[in-house]
């Protein structure tokens, strides 16, 4: 820590599992495509719109957050978005059509928004830098088990056809949580809880924050990075459930636990990462975890037997996480005097890169295929992690 004042342990935990329960709002959906389809009777590339509409409200949200975590305070603001997102995975969960779930899922990307691209800017201004990436890294256990969490109980609520379960659950984790970030936000130390008063009008304000932060060379590369790393991968990935039910013919409570090792190989780099860093450099990882994660990804794609995707999967997850905390950490040190607000551009891009990616696979999945989705986004991820691993190198 940066400061005297001691800040509570169970701060970052308490993030992290906030994190935990956006991963299952984010991704529980994944497995259930095939049982909403057939629900309400609409092909497959259609009832992917329930991951496309939160995907593309949890990256504009960002903008609007980056700057109110600023002004507010990036803890208390999480803790009320963890509130808000209860509410909003009550309301999917109620939903009686799919034009009901898809406006609901609007309004939990929103909500949720917050929780992620905050804690990494909350961590970043009271972690100094040689120390940041490790605790980010542990901070991000909460949102890759989440995201396994997510895509196992999807996979048992689809196969017992009780699609609204899973929202059910990530709105009674939403609730426990927020009320305990509510009530540690009270005990933060003052420099925690620091604000920056806004003077003029807000709106132009954030715009002219946001203007500056893309007119850095840097923060342009490091935004752009992410905005073709969440569509080549998030595209494919929401199919990779569907992409074994129906290729190999395993139930899609099984298919939902092969996705899931994705989030233990996370879990892996989360606990290794600080020797990790110390051997390969940040260079070295992005390189070799978008060469880990482009391998890994074509594999699934074209494995002949259904038990092979479970190593390529868990290694899949390794190498994601290796290029996705470094560039993490890098947009934590984008703009450090507009950290809330740059972390959110980070966020912001990285999500509508998912959205548009799943929109671009679900139009293209009839034509081609689930297999050829996945290959081509692992060219495409190899291509986005050697770039970036030569500009760090240069920079």
């Amino acid at each position: 820590m940066t400061q005297a004042s001691p800040i509570p342990a169970s701060a970052v935990p308490l993030l992290s599992l906030a994190a935990f329960a956006s991963g299952i709002s984010m991704r529980a959906a994944d497995p259930l495509l095939p049982l909403l389809s057939r629900q309400f009777g609409v092909p497959l590339g259609e009832a992917s719109l329930v991951i496309t509409v939160f995907s593309i409200a949890y990256g504009l949200a960002q903008l609007g957050f980056g700057p109110l975590g600023d002004r507010y305070g990036k803890y208390l603001v999480i803790a009320l978005a963890t509130l808000a997102s209860s509410g909003t995975a009550l309301l999917c969960a109620a939903a009686t059509s799919l034009p009901a779930l898809l406006a609901m899922r609007l309004l939990a990307g929103a909500t949720a928004a917050a929780i992620i691209p905050l804690s990494m800017a909350w961590i970043g201004d009271v972690i100094d830098y040689e120390h940041r990436q490790p605790v980010l890294a542990r901070f991000l256990i909460g949102q890759i088990l989440g995201v396994s969490a997510g895509v196992l109980v999807g996979g048992f609520a689809a196969d017992a056809r009780q699609w609204r379960l899973p929202f059910l659950l990530a709105a009674a984790i939403f609730l426990l949580v927020g009320l305990g970030l509510l009530a540690l936000n009270r005990r933060l130390p003052p420099h925690a809880k620091t604000v920056r008063p806004i003077a003029g009008n807000a709106v132009r304000h954030m715009l002219a924050g946001f203007g500056r932060i893309a007119a850095l060379p840097w923060a342009r590369l490091v935004l752009l990075s992410a905005f073709l790393e969440g569509g080549l991968l998030y595209g494919p990935f929401a199919f990779i459930a569907s992409h074994l039910h129906q290729r190999h013919g395993i139930s899609l409570a099984l298919a939902g636990a092969v996705v899931m090792l994705f989030g233990f190989g996370g879990f892996a780099f989360a606990m290794g990462s600080k020797a990790m860093l110390a051997r390969l450099g940040e260079a070295g990882l992005s390189r070799w975890g978008g060469l880990v994660l482009a391998l890994s990804l074509a594999a699934v794609g074209l494995a002949p037997v259904w038990w092979l995707a479970m190593p390529a999967t868990l290694c899949a997850g390794l190498g994601f996480y290796m290029l996705h905390n470094t560039l993490q950490t890098h947009a934590t040190q984008m703009a450090p005097e507009r950290r809330g607000a740059a972390v959110s551009a980070f966020a912001s891009c990285f999500f509508m890169g998912q959205a548009t990616g799943v929109g671009v696979a679900g139009l293209l999945l009839a034509h081609v295929g689930t297999a050829a989705l996945l290959v081509g986004g692992a060219l495409g991820l190899l291509a986005v992690a050697l770039n970036f691993s030569r500009r760090l190198r240069l920079k």
